[in-house]
C-alpha cells in the first residue's frame, strides 16, 4: 500500500488528529497511538458497538495502542526513543504544552531531522488567540459558518456537521504527504502548523463574494445557496417529506420548468439571486407540495436537472451508491469479541495498491510492552514510563 514502511505517532485526541492518522493506516502506515493512562476520550464517548464506541472505531482502526505517561521523565524518554525512529508526530495540545513536556519539534528534530511534524490547534502557534480553548462550533463561530446557517426563524442553528475538525483533518494530512514527498529528495523534514479556524476559512471560496469584493454581509434569503436561488433550494413535497433542487444553470431550470408546462419562467432563472426569482420559487413550491416525495422522485428521474430526496443519515447510508462505493463496510473482527461490525469505508480509491479497512481497534495500552521492548526497554522501564504494571505476557 501507498504508506507502507512510514511510522507515525499520534499525541492526538477527539477528531481531527485520530481521523487523519486513521487514513493513513488504511493506507499501510504503522500509525501508534500514544495514549495517556487515562485512554483515548472517544473511547467512552456515544453508541457503542461490538463493545467499543463506533466514533473510537471509525477513527483507530488499524493502529496500535502504546500508554505513555507523559508527566513523567520516564515517558518522556520512551517517547523520544519511538521519535528517532518516526517518519510523522502528530499533537494536538494547547500551543506550548509539547515545549514544555519536552517533546516538541525542537527537541524531536535534534534526535531526528527527517521528521515530519504537525501540531493541530483551534487558531494554530501564532494569533492574539493562540491560548482560547475552542472545538468544532467555536471555530465555525469564530468563522461566520453559524451566522450563515440560520433556521426560518432568522436565529444562528447548530451546525450538525463538525466542518472545522474535519477540514483541519484533511488539511494536516495533505501537508504531512507534501512534507514527505519533498523529504524525499532534502531528506529533511519540517514541521507543520495547521489551524482548524485556517483551514475552515480556506472552504469558504464560493461565498466570501460580498464579504471581499463588496465589503459587506450577506442578506442570506438573496444569496445563491442560502436560499436566494430557485434552483438551489429545499422543497417540501406533499407527504411531508423533502426534496432539494441543487443546480441553478439554465439548462436544468429550463429543463425541468419545461416539463412542469411553464417555460416562461425560465428567464426569471436568468436573474441573480433573490426577489427576482422569488415567481419561481412560489410555484416549484406550490407544485412539489402538491404530491408525495414517491411521485416526484419517479418525475424527475429521466430528467437532465440536479435534485435528490433529503435522506436521513440512516437511509443514506443504505444506499446502494454508498454500498457500491464501498463506504458502507461489514467486516468481522477478532478483538472486542469478535462478531462483524459496520464501518466507514476509504474515500481515497487507487487503482493499483489500494487502502484496507482492518476491522481491529486495540484495547488502552495493548502495544505499549511490545513496541517499547522492542526499541530495548525493560519490563521494568516500560512500566515506569507508562504506569501500567507489568503483566505476565511482558
Amino acid at each position: 500500500m501507498k504508506l507502507e514502511g512510514i511510522r507515525v505517532l499520534d499525541l492526538s485526541q477527539f477528531l481531527p488528529g485520530p481521523h487523519f492518522t486513521m487514513m493513513m493506516a488504511d493506507h499501510g502506515a504503522d500509525v501508534i497511538r500514544i495514549e495517556p493512562p487515562s485512554g483515548e476520550p472517544t473511547r467512552n464517548i456515544g453508541v457503542r458497538q461490538a463493545n467499543a464506541s463506533v466514533w473510537f472505531r471509525n477513527t483507530h482502526r488499524g493502529k496500535k495502542s502504546v500508554v505513555l505517561d507523559l508527566k513523567r521523565v520516564q515517558g518522556v524518554a520512551a517517547f523520544m526513543a519511538l521519535a528517532a525512529s518516526a517518519d510523522v508526530i502528530v499533537e494536538a495540545f494547547r500551543p506550548g504544552v509539547v515545549d514544555r513536556l519536552g517533546i516538541g519539534y525542537d527537541k524531536v528534530s535534534q534526535v531526528n531531522p527527517r521528521i515530519v511534524y504537525v501540531s493541530i490547534a483551534a487558531f494554530g502557534q501564532t494569533g492574539p488567540m493562540v491560548q482560547r480553548p475552542a472545538h468544532d462550533v467555536s471555530i465555525q463561530a469564530e468563522t461566520g459558518l453559524v451566522d450563515l446557517n440560520r433556521g426560518n426563524d432568522g436565529k444562528p442553528v447548530l451546525p450538525n456537521m463538525p466542518s472545522a475538525d474535519m477540514a483541519a483533518s484533511l488539511m494536516a494530512m495533505n501537508g504531512v504527504l507534501m512534507a514527505l514527498l519533498r523529504r524525499a529528495s532534502t531528506g529533511v523534514g519540517d514541521y507543520i502548523d495547521i489551524s482548524m479556524q485556517d483551514s475552515l476559512a480556506s472552504w469558504l471560496v464560493n461565498v466570501v463574494g460580498p464579504a471581499f469584493g463588496e465589503d459587506r454581509d450577506m442578506t442570506l434569503a438573496h444569496e445563491r445557496g442560502f436560499g436566494g436561488a430557485a434552483f438551489y433550494n429545499v422543497y417540501a413535497c406533499g407527504d411531508g417529506q423533502f426534496l432539494t433542487l441543487g443546480g441553478s444553470e439554465i439548462k436544468f431550470a429550463a429543463n425541468l420548468l419545461t416539463a412542469l408546462g411553464r417555460s416562461d419562467l425560465i428567464d426569471l432563472c436568468r436573474l441573480p439571486p433573490g426577489p427576482g426569482q422569488l415567481p419561481v420559487k412560489q410555484f416549484l413550491r406550490e407544485t412539489f407540495a402538491a404530491q408525495p416525495l414517491a411521485h416526484w422522485e419517479s418525475f424527475l428521474a429521466p430528467l437532465d436537472v440536479c435534485w435528490a430526496p433529503v435522506r436521513t443519515l440512516r437511509q443514506a447510508l443504505q444506499s446502494e451508491q454508498i454500498r457500491a462505493r464501498g463506504m458502507r463496510v461489514e467486516v468481522a473482527q477478532k478483538g472486542f469479541g469478535g462478531g462483524m461490525v459496520t464501518e466507514l469505508g476509504i474515500p481515497i480509491k487507487f487503482r493499483h495498491e489500494p487502502g484496507r479497512v482492518d476491522p481491529e481497534i486495540p484495547e488502552l495500552g495493548e502495544h505499549t510492552f511490545q513496541v517499547l521492548q522492542s526499541l530495548g526497554l525493560s519490563a521494568e522501564e516500560v512500566s515506569e514510563a507508562s504506569a501500567m504494571p507489568i503483566s505476565p505476557a511482558a
